[in-house]
């Protein structure tokens, strides 16, 4: 017995391991390109690199009470810019020397400027209340600030001198010795 088909049918389609190898190198070769376009992706919007005594990325951010801030409102003064989260024990450890500092320091060419990562606007709006925050603040709401200074983590504290340029960077929360040499650094 043969196999031919019958009459005004199509004859069966018979794979063969070659053609089986070739249809899973092509499905598993679509699949890498597409996850090596995916990683390409993060990884271009993800990396920022700042070094010292080089520009700050500026950025606006609309603040809890509801004025629009960016980096170039503060030319020539000196900016203190802190990543922070309500959920974040080490930003409650350096919430209040920040706000201490910043009144004391406000008419002596410094800003401070606080930006809320990862966090809920209520529970963002509770941390600054509990801690009498005053100095400008707000939500990072999609992120894009805290990529653009390649923040992973928080409390991170950015020092800007007053021709914009990055002089500092600390990681972890405030003391007031360390807090004070940046100062320094920035001071117009």
């Amino acid at each position: 017995m043969t196999d031919t088909p019958a009459p005004g049918t199509n004859p069966p389609v018979r794979l063969t391991v070659s053609s089986n190898l070739l249809i899973a190198g092509s499905v598993l070769a679509l699949l890498l390109f597409v996850l090596g376009l995916l990683t390409w992706r993060v990884l271009r919007d993800n990396v920022a690199v700042l070094r010292l005594n080089e520009p700050a990325p500026d950025f606006t951010l609309e603040t809890f009470d509801g004025a629009v801030v960016s980096l170039d409102d503060f030319a020539g003064q000196g900016v203190v810019l802190n990543f922070w989260a309500s959920w974040c024990n080490p930003c409650r450890e350096e919430a209040a020397l920040l706000e201490a500092t910043w009144r004391a320091e406000q008419d002596q060419g410094l800003v401070f400027v606080g930006i809320a990562y990862l966090d809920q606007d209520p529970a963002a709006r509770r941390y600054l209340a509990e801690f009498n925050i005053t100095y400008p603040n707000g939500r990072d709401k999609g992120g894009d600030i805290a990529r653009r200074y390649a923040v992973t983590g928080v409390p991170v504290t950015y020092f800007i001198d007053p021709a914009g340029q990055v002089q500092g960077k600390f990681t972890g929360p405030l003391e007031p010795d360390r807090l004070n040499v940046f100062l320094e650094q920035i001071r117009p």
